[in-house]
């Protein structure tokens, strides 16, 4: 049985030791110029908080969540910031970088002449993309705790959601970045991007849409992401949280998997 065991263990140390070198090779590779991209996008989310959340939040008041507990308007669109803040670090990572290290810079045919595989690679390229959505989402975290707009306890409940966010949105950037064709698909994505930004129950409860928007709403993969974080920072966990977990862990391995093989078949050609 032991030598049954031992080389699954001996494998999978292997993946995991050639992923990590992957991710280690972003992070050596880092110029001055990439912590000012990563400023800017961690400041979007930021001033649409003080903004939105607090600005027009004087106008509007209390909000009422679907489990009846009402909380203040800021507090309300916070942890959605949160959450659109993971979900573009891992998307700038996994889907503009990505494709241009593939298509154009041959990154990746150099290291597959190494023993590194394809879903190797992928694997390495989602760790780096939650180093940066990592960051993100923990320096807002101390915003909204120096906000007063969750407690410390529930903040840090709430990052491991952020990072299971942050993994399934770059699975998806993955399997996305291998199906474009050209620099111009980008502008799709950014659209679609966009558009979940302000139909995941982002500024208003998704209870507002029609019935038939709400449904699609609530399909979606950022409002589920939405969902989760909000009921953490609120202390409104329920079954419906269970529900978003699971959805992002299928979303994470639907995603790693079709990126993977479709890599493997770009690159091993």
């Amino acid at each position: 049985m032991l030598t049954l065991v031992l080389p699954k263990l001996v494998s999978f140390e292997g993946m995991g030791r050639r992923s990590a070198s992957v991710a280690e090779r972003n992070v050596t590779a880092l110029g001055s110029a990439y912590w000012l991209v990563m400023l800017g996008g961690f400041l979007e989310p930021v001033l649409y908080l003080f903004s939105i959340g607090i600005g027009v939040g004087q106008l509007i008041g209390d909000i009422r969540l679907p489990g009846g507990v009402v909380v203040g308007y800021a507090e309300f669109v916070a942890p959605a910031m949160l959450a659109a803040s993971a979900m573009s670090g891992a998307l700038s990572e996994t889907t503009f970088n990505f494709f241009g290290k593939m298509k154009f810079m041959r990154l990746y045919e150099g290291m597959l002449a190494t023993p590194v595989r394809p879903i190797e690679i992928a694997l390495g390229e989602l760790a780096w993309a939650m180093i940066r959505g990592s960051i993100y989402s923990a320096a807002f975290l101390v915003i909204m705790v120096a906000m007063d707009l969750t407690s410390p306890m529930r903040a840090l409940a709430a990052f491991p959601a952020t990072v299971l966010v942050g993994f399934a949105f770059g699975a998806l950037g993955m399997t996305t970045s291998t199906l474009i064709r050209s620099w111009q698909d980008f502008d799709l994505i950014g659209s679609a991007q966009f558009a979940l930004f302000l139909f995941s129950g982002t500024f208003v409860p998704a209870t507002a849409y029609p019935a038939v928007l709400r449904w699609l709403v609530e399909v979606t993969p950022l409002y589920r992401s939405v969902d989760l974080i909000r009921g953490i920072t609120t202390g409104t966990v329920g079954w419906v949280q269970v529900l978003d977990v699971v959805y992002l862990l299928v979303l994470l391995a639907v995603g790693l998997t079709v990126a993977g093989r479709r890599m493997e078949r770009m690159l091993c050609k």
